[in-house]
């Protein structure tokens, strides 16, 4: 059996598969490229780069694409560029932009104005109602599996059905979405398509450095755990010895803010540690991780990710029957 056809405005890509927005610099125009011309949709992650970089990238994914598939772009609501990043996503004609940690009325007044989907992070039935009575296209439900910042500790299929039940908009299932297994019980469960981030850190074309990837491949359950970082959430690391430092309200100084967060506690900066990540040192950075990050053995092509995971949601689908 097909995967079910995705719709959210114009949207509508041959796999109903988003692929997460990851931050700082792991999601940018090589991964989302890769996606879109998988058949899934891709997301540039907005957060810590410059309006310039942002504009750069869009406009790389379309020419390594060239011009197939869907590229939106994730923007933290969160940072205090918000509103400067999502204008410049709207002037380059993304074909969507979706918003985590918060919400606002404005950004989705933009997204009409531009004929631009806005999509919305939520992980209660609550904020997925008031983001479509806003104007959302469509919502993500992410439980507390996903990588990064969670809001919730909920496991995302405890909350799908809640959501499913609460808007009449597209829903999309993230955290923990790892296998055609998982695809078909979020489609089961009412949700018209799934977003996957974890999945896709460890494939050939993501944009971070291989010593960030093979720190996936590596990890093991007992490796994961729950930092409160400096946005004021609760976010799921890979342990090394940066998270040794800040875990139990510990601190890192760092020797120039930046002032990037509309809310900061100051203990660390978050940006930083994501940022030297990045940069490969993946022992003093922050290294998000899904819950079960533990299951992903290889790095391979973004294309082959995708394939195997349809390959397993039509074996899944045809046993149920």
């Amino acid at each position: 059996m097909k995967m079910p056809q995705l719709k959210i405005g114009h949207i509508a890509p041959k796999y109903p598969i988003i692929q997460g927005g990851m931050g700082v610099g792991i999601s940018l125009s090589g991964l989302a490229s890769a996606v879109a011309s998988a058949g899934g949709i891709g997301i540039i992650s907005g957060t810590g780069i410059t309006n310039d970089e942002l504009r750069y990238h869009i406009r790389r994914a379309r020419d390594l694409s060239n011009g197939n598939g869907y590229i939106g772009v994730n923007v933290l609501f969160a940072m205090n560029d918000f509103a400067e990043r999502m204008k410049v996503a709207l002037a380059e004609k993304v074909d969507f932009i979706i918003s985590g940690a918060g919400i606002s009325r404005d950004m989705y007044a933009w997204g009409k104005e531009a004929g631009i989907p806005v999509l919305s992070i939520v992980s209660t039935a609550k904020l997925a109602r008031l983001s479509e009575r806003l104007g959302a296209a469509a919502v993500v439900v992410e439980g507390f599996e996903a990588g990064g910042h969670l809001g919730t500790d909920r496991p995302m299929f405890d909350i799908l059905p809640e959501v499913v039940e609460a808007v009449n908009i597209p829903v999309i299932a993230a955290g923990g979405i790892l296998t055609g297994q998982d695809v078909a019980k979020a489609i089961s469960l009412g949700a018209s398509g799934v977003q996957m981030g974890t999945r896709f850190v460890a494939s050939e074309e993501c944009d971070a450095p291989l010593a960030f990837k093979q720190k996936y491949v590596e990890a093991k359950q007992e490796d994961l755990m729950l930092v409160k970082t400096t946005v004021g959430l609760q976010g799921r690391a890979i342990r090394n010895a940066f998270t040794d430092i800040i875990k139990d309200d510990g601190k890192f100084k760092v020797a120039k803010c930046i002032d990037c967060l509309k809310n900061c506690s100051y203990r660390f900066c978050t940006m930083d540690s994501l940022v030297r990540s990045l940069n490969g040192d993946v022992d003093m950075g922050l290294v998000f991780a899904g819950a079960r990050v533990g299951e992903i053995k290889e790095i391979l092509p973004v294309r082959q990710i995708i394939e195997t995971i349809a390959g397993e949601y039509h074996f899944a689908t045809e046993q149920a029957v």
